[in-house]
């Protein structure tokens, strides 16, 4: 079947950012431009916390939509290392790989077995609230944080509502690869944002790993279509005699270790970062 044209730009793409040993860098292309009256309408005054009554209500409806959207796209995931979870008590940062557009729906599959649905949020980048259609509307309407370049907006509204979320036990998704690399199977070394929250305000990481495995069948775009397996690995805990920096590099290098290890064991391959489309892209051959 024939391949689509832009995911073989965004796999190109991919190869030019592992050569140039740039492993957070967007390769997705015609992504939504944030103008500053964009972000002056829709970002400075989104509603994170959702208390106003009309946001209430678009997120019942948008959550009722996505977990939906989550039972279909995970009816054949597994989960291993559910059991990781089990002497949490406060709030948690967790961390994930990041490869496609619903693949947030694998943490929303984790997090309703564990019936904290309700206590779930997302951080993403602003850029995404203006995505067009369905998927932009739900972006908008679940319990997601924009993250923005704006100074004020995340000293005023970013920061207070990360901190009260994991103040009040909630689990806060983030992915410090930053940008979604298309069905890219390898963990890429992580950007320090999601150690700094957690450091900070002294909860655990939550350390995750898809592995994504193709199928039989075949998605419009040319590519296999994926079924998943979800590792959840032991919480990683900031060390209250350690400074925050130390703990926030000491908890990313730990994450990554575990995520390396992780891979390693679900594909029975070293990681190496040599690219090879057949082999790291899932759903390619």
């Amino acid at each position: 079947m024939e391949k689509s044209q832009d995911r073989v730009t965004v796999i190109e793409n991919i190869k030019k950012a592992i050569e140039s040993n740039n492993f957070n860098a967007k390769v997705e292309e015609g992504d939504p431009i944030v103008s500053k009256e964009d972000r002056e309408t829709v970002i400075l005054n989104y509603d994170t916390k959702k208390t106003k009554l009309r946001n209430k209500v678009e997120y019942y409806f948008a959550k009722s939509l996505t977990d939906s959207i989550t039972n279909k796209v995970n009816k054949d995931t597994q989960i291993i290392g559910l059991e990781n979870l089990n002497n949490i008590n406060t709030g948690a940062i967790i961390t994930c790989n990041h490869f496609n557009k619903v693949d947030n729906t694998v943490i929303r599959f984790m997090i309703n077995k564990i019936h904290k649905a309700k206590d779930f949020g997302i951080i993403v980048q602003e850029s995404n609230f203006f995505m067009p259609g369905v998927i932009g509307w739900l972006i908008r309407n679940n319990k997601t944080i924009p993250l923005s370049l704006d100074h004020n907006y995340m000293s005023n509204n970013f920061i207070p509502t990360i901190k009260e979320m994991l103040e009040n036990k909630s689990f806060i998704l983030i992915y410090p690869e930053e940008e979604m690399w298309f069905n890219y199977k390898k963990p890429r070394p992580p950007k320090p944002g999601a150690y700094h929250y957690a450091a900070k305000y002294n909860v655990p990481i939550i350390p995750c790993f898809i592995k994504i495995e193709d199928t039989d069948e075949f998605e419009d775009n040319g590519f296999r279509k994926s079924k998943y397996t979800l590792y959840i690995m032991s919480p990683i805990y900031p060390d209250n005699t350690k400074t925050l920096k130390e703990n926030k590099d000491e908890m990313r290098n730990i994450d990554y270790e575990l995520k390396k290890q992780v891979y390693e064991k679900a594909y029975n391959k070293k990681l190496e970062y040599k690219f090879n489309p057949e082999e790291d892209i899932a759903g390619y051959k």
